[in-house]
């Protein structure tokens, strides 16, 4: 089934993540490499396009890149 999102984002944590991976001196493929120890596989290509919000995340993908990232779910979002 597709997925419809109205608007051009798909997701509304990427900035975030993208900010919380920097601070912790994180690439894209260390963040990759760190979920899929999680049992989470999200490629590089796809941490990338989370980033720049083209791709929708999981629930499961939201609470591993929380837990690799060292923050809480709602840090993800934007206030």
């Amino acid at each position: 089934m597709a997925r419809i999102i109205d608007g051009k984002e798909m997701n509304l944590i990427g900035d975030n993540v993208r900010k919380y991976r920097k601070m912790r001196k994180l690439s894209q493929q260390a963040l990759s490499n760190k979920l899929e120890l999680c049992g989470v596989y999200v490629c590089r290509g796809s941490i990338s396009r989370i980033e720049d919000k083209t791709r929708t995340v999981t629930d499961i993908e939201l609470f591993a890149i929380a837990d690799v990232l060292n923050v809480e779910i709602n840090d993800l979002y934007n206030k």
